[in-house]
């Protein structure tokens, strides 16, 4: 733990509250782009969040903003095929992109392979896309579908972090064995960051960090 005075974490704390003060600001829907051709013009640092289709990802990007209705959930995984960009702050100083849920069982051949399209084309030829948050059920942990995400990322030359979602769902000592095997997992890759971030949507564990990541990566 650190002391009191240490500036490590002072400037943590100051960190934390500058995004919490930011992510507090305006926030507002951009537009949906279902093609590069529909893409706002790259003249903002921009930060992706990927998952599973069920993972969560609504509930955590409505949790970082502290508005319920920014993102839409929905019961039915995979409804959501399209790049949603949420500009942050007035003027706006950053951009969130909401990437379309992948690994859904059920949906066509074609809608798969229209979403590989996409996603690849976005993640190689975005030149101020930042980072990208892989988001990771903590109740499942990485699944074929999150490593082939993050190969995708690894080849796109992505830089990405692994943010475990749902925290609160399980036990503490679960929940660090899955950390510790997912910090495990992204040692393995080099556009991985080292270190992972559980979060809970719900009861706001891990999202004040997460603000500060983001913040972070945008000005890296």
């Amino acid at each position: 733990m650190s002391e009191i005075g240490d500036p490590g974490a002072a400037g943590a704390e100051e960190r934390i509250e500058t995004a919490r003060k930011l992510f507090a600001g305006p926030i507002s829907f951009l537009k949906s782009a279902p093609g590069l051709q529909y893409l706002p013009e790259a003249n903002l640092p921009e930060v992706a969040f990927a998952g599973r289709s069920n993972v969560g990802k609504s509930s955590l990007l409505n949790a970082l903003t502290n508005r319920n209705g920014l993102a839409r959930t929905s019961n039915t995984p995979g409804r959501t095929q399209e790049l949603n960009f949420f500009e942050v702050g007035e003027p706006p100083v950053m951009r969130l992109v909401d990437m379309p849920g992948y690994g859904f069982a059920e949906a066509p051949k074609d809608v798969v392979r229209k979403w590989r399209f996409l996603v690849n084309d976005f993640l190689r030829g975005r030149p101020t896309l930042k980072r990208a948050l892989v988001l990771v059920d903590s109740r499942h942990g990485l699944k074929k579908v999150d490593l082939e995400m993050m190969e995708m990322l690894d080849k796109a030359a992505v830089s990405y972090r692994l943010v475990l979602t749902k925290s609160d769902k399980i036990k503490a000592s679960e929940l660090a064995a899955v950390s510790a095997a997912t910090a495990a997992e992204a040692r393995k890759h080099a556009a991985a960051h080292p270190e992972i971030l559980a979060t809970s949507s719900e009861k706001g564990g891990g999202i004040p960090e997460l603000r500060a990541a983001i913040l972070d990566a945008m000005t890296a």
